[in-house]
């Protein structure tokens, strides 16, 4: 039974230790290293997978299909202002807000029947990360927790899920709990806080302090007898191999080239596309970053516009920055939202879009997707999905096949409910080469 008081314990015990560590350290353990404190993974990578990462971007706020990925030519009343334009991938067209990424649709692959069943942010926004509906009484771990406790940690130093500007709630452990919660990532160009030694620490100081938090430990540890104190002996250590690792240039955007970082353009999703870039190069699994501002109520076009010209150039690069650099095929690059907005357009609303999880689109690029590709139909206003509708569980398996994950492995939760990485949720095989 889950046992409240001993939850209590728990989180006091958390939270003592991270203040130990943060005041005689320097350092803030929670939640980057836990993950490999579990490091034997319950359901293994398939062979014959091509992705061994994720870059997750999302769009906060529910990003508008129709003005994007699944315009409507012929339906002028729907479309208000936005036209098609034709992209590098044959008889694919997208909106006109998003001229680099037509460039680049011949290697990606439109999901154009994707259909929620939330309609408000929250929720949505939670379903899509869990597979799961938001409850009260439980909280499930996210898409990104849920391939590190699977798939495991490729770097033996770095977290292994990184989330850049997206907020905790939507990249949270879960019922697995804070070790397989994502590191947070605020501004790109500020890289992974508290991970250096503080200034004026010599080497015999730091060593005394580690020793003194070690001894804390223990201590603590005397009262708590259900407490794993070898776990967090080997927090502390893994603490101290990454603050001493050469790996951490791999968060150092000051070590991109200025032509490299103009490509991705400015801004905090941009460079944190970038930032993307070079971690997945430094072997962490899942990177989420996060772009806000697609809750178009009021004058749906113009914030839109101002939304893709952020996306646009960025996207592009990390597509092509990754192709580049021999890195698109082992890299599965998602797109996503919470869900789309309604083909009317209200006009008492200054031309604004309604929330519409009736139909929407996602993408997916590289880790062995077909690229110029688009799964499903929606009908001629795309207001509902008329072929080969996908639910966000079918979505998420497919995230996961894509990465030789078992969508189908059961794990108990610690209340011993039985759960999946996508619930009931079956992958979209046909999308893959």
């Amino acid at each position: 039974m889950n046992d409240p008081a001993r939850n209590a314990d728990e989180f006091t015990r958390r939270q003592f230790m991270s203040n130990v560590a943060r005041k005689c350290l320097g350092v803030c353990l929670f939640p980057m290293f836990g993950a490999s404190l579990g490091s034997a993974s319950p359901g293994g990578v398939r062979s014959g997978a091509k992705a061994k990462h994720v870059i997750y971007l999302f769009m906060h706020g529910g990003m508008s299909h129709l003005d994007t990925f699944d315009p409507k030519p012929r339906a002028r009343r729907v479309m208000g202002s936005t036209t098609a334009i034709d992209t590098s991938a044959d008889d694919v067209q997208i909106g006109h807000y998003l001229p680099h990424t037509a460039k680049v649709m011949d290697r990606c692959c439109l999901i154009r029947s994707m259909n929620s069943t939330q309609g408000a942010h929250e929720q949505g926004q939670y379903l899509m990360h869990t597979s799961y509906n938001l409850r009260g009484t439980i909280r499930h771990p996210s898409l990104g927790s849920w391939v590190l406790k699977l798939g495991g940690r490729l770097h033996p130093e770095l977290p292994g899920f990184v989330a850049v500007n997206t907020p905790a709630e939507l990249t949270g452990g879960g019922f697995f709990g804070a070790k397989y919660a994502a590191a947070p990532i605020g501004r790109p160009e500020d890289g992974l806080k508290d991970c250096r030694r503080p200034d004026g620490v010599e080497d015999d100081d730091f060593a005394r302090r580690l020793e003194l938090a070690d001894r804390l430990n223990r201590d603590f540890h005397g009262r708590y007898p259900n407490a794993d104190v070898k776990a967090y002996e080997q927090l502390y250590q893994d603490a101290v191999k990454l603050m001493d690792s050469e790996d951490l240039k791999a968060f150092d955007l000051d070590l991109e080239s200025r032509a490299t970082r103009d490509m991705y353009g400015g801004g905090r999703f941009a460079q944190g596309c970038l930032l993307a870039r070079r971690l997945v190069e430094h072997d962490v699994r899942f990177v989420e970053v996060n772009l806000g501002g697609w809750d178009t109520h009021y004058d749906n076009f113009t914030g839109v516009e101002g939304r893709c010209r952020e996306f646009d150039q960025a996207f592009a690069a990390l597509i092509l920055d990754l192709e580049k650099r021999g890195k698109l095929d082992e890299t599965l690059v998602v797109v996503s939202t919470e869900f789309g907005r309604t083909p009317e357009i209200k006009e008492h609303h200054s031309d604004g879009r309604d929330h519409h999880p009736a139909a929407f689109t996602t993408l997916l690029a590289g880790g062995g997707v077909k690229g110029g590709a688009v799964h499903g139909e929606t009908d001629r206003t795309a207001t509902r999905v008329s072929r080969d509708a996908v639910t966000i569980p079918d979505f998420n398996a497919t995230i996961a096949h894509a990465l030789g994950l078992p969508h189908e492995l059961v794990i108990m939760s610690p209340t011993r409910r039985p759960f999946k990485i996508a619930d009931k949720g079956e992958p979209v095989r046909a999308i893959f080469a």
